[in-house]
């Protein structure tokens, strides 16, 4: 009986020996629980031992060169890129009155010291008036001097103070490189002068103006363009003008990294002319062709091309000896078929005007054409 009251007393004081352990554990373990979750908590929230003073600035040190000069280049070049803000007539619902109603933005830029502006034509394509807005928020009435809706561009102009436009650099569009560095400046969503970077994803594009009518080596970007960056420059990285954003290809109609631009070759070309006589007309062969005509002629002989109708007086398909279509009692002669302008297949109006738009008057042109079923050559002065 001793033995067993002795057993019992020593397994009690080890069950309790086991619980002061346990409970010393539990404690230890809330103990730290405090520490890691609980203090800290208390501490933010009353704001023990937080001083709220600054962090020690990291000196930041050179800017990369590649940094430098986008730097340099936004701050050189955004002085001559302009807000495009434009209004039209709209008769009220409720009044019957014609009223001044905001139509649409875009961007654009400074083309000379006179004071022409440079933009998209679909961005004033609908537009009564036309109000400029510089970098330092000074705004100008524009007034339209000439457009081109076969390559997308048009040409304001506004009065503004000696001295205080400034002239984008023109470059060159032919010697661009995929892979080289573009730089687009413009007002995406109405937010002024931004830029966005990229390179040449691709050159010699072809996209559809608002005319319908194709325009050809379209420069196609990366650099994200957005809804209102329409008409505004894209440049290289000496700042020189390469091109004007003019179209984006997305699903969502927001960026997706396909942009494409105007190249510069084509703006220097028909700007000018906008300029001097309101619209631009492209160097001429001097021929007649009735569309219709010509398409049933090529698909009967089987051949593609572009059949003269009819030759003018004086031009230079005149001095080279093209023929238009002849008559003679009832025998009818068909005039010679174009196929090709400088070795470029042409099979319509559309490609032939593209391939006679890369030149300018004076140029002379070699043409392939067939005559009589026979294959020969001519070589044409524009006009």
């Amino acid at each position: 009986m001793n033995d067993f009251l002795e057993n019992t007393k020593h397994s009690t004081q080890i069950d309790n020996e086991r619980m002061r352990r346990n409970l010393i554990l539990t404690w230890i373990l809330l103990g730290l629980i405090c520490a890691v979750f609980v203090v800290p908590t208390l501490r933010w929230w009353w704001g023990f031992g937080i001083s709220g003073e600054a962090r020690t600035v990291t000196p930041r040190g050179e800017l990369a060169d590649f940094e430098k000069t986008t730097v340099d280049l936004f701050e050189s070049t955004s002085p001559s890129v302009v807000y495009v803000n434009v209004s039209a007539q709209m008769r009220s619902p409720y009044s019957r009155r014609i009223q001044e109603v905001e139509a649409g933005a875009g961007s654009g830029f400074v083309w000379d010291e006179a004071g022409h502006i440079v933009t998209n034509f679909h961005v004033i394509q609908n537009a009564s008036k036309a109000r400029i807005v510089m970098q330092d928020q000074t705004s100008y009435e524009a007034t339209p001097v000439g457009v081109s809706p076969a390559h997308d561009l048009a040409v304001l102009k506004i009065r503004a103070p000696q001295g205080t436009i400034r002239p984008v650099s023109v470059g060159d569009s032919n010697s661009l490189r995929v892979g080289q560095a573009v730089f687009a400046i413009g007002n995406p969503f109405g937010l002024s002068h931004t830029l966005t970077t990229g390179v040449v994803s691709a050159k010699s594009r072809t996209i559809k103006s608002p005319s319908g009518r194709e325009i050809e080596d379209v420069i196609q970007i990366d650099a994200a363009i957005n809804p209102g960056n329409s008409g505004g420059p894209l440049l290289d990285s000496a700042g020189r003008l390469i091109g004007v954003n003019t179209a984006i290809y997305s699903p969502s109609g927001t960026s997706a990294g396909v942009g494409f631009a105007v190249p510069v070759d084509t703006v220097n070309r028909v700007v000018p002319q906008l300029i001097k006589q309101g619209s631009y007309q492209p160097p001429q062969l001097g021929i007649a062709v009735d569309r219709g005509t010509s398409e049933s002629v090529m698909r009967k002989l089987g051949v593609s091309g572009i059949m003269i109708l009819d030759v003018q007086k004086g031009s230079g398909a005149e001095e080279a000896g093209l023929r238009g279509l002849t008559q003679e009692g009832d025998r009818i002669g068909l005039g010679d078929i174009i196929q090709a302008v400088d070795g470029r297949e042409v099979t319509s109006m559309d490609e032939l005007m593209s391939a006679l738009d890369a030149h300018s008057v004076g140029d002379v042109v070699s043409l392939k054409i067939l005559r009589g079923g026979r294959v020969a050559t001519a070589e044409v002065e524009l006009r």
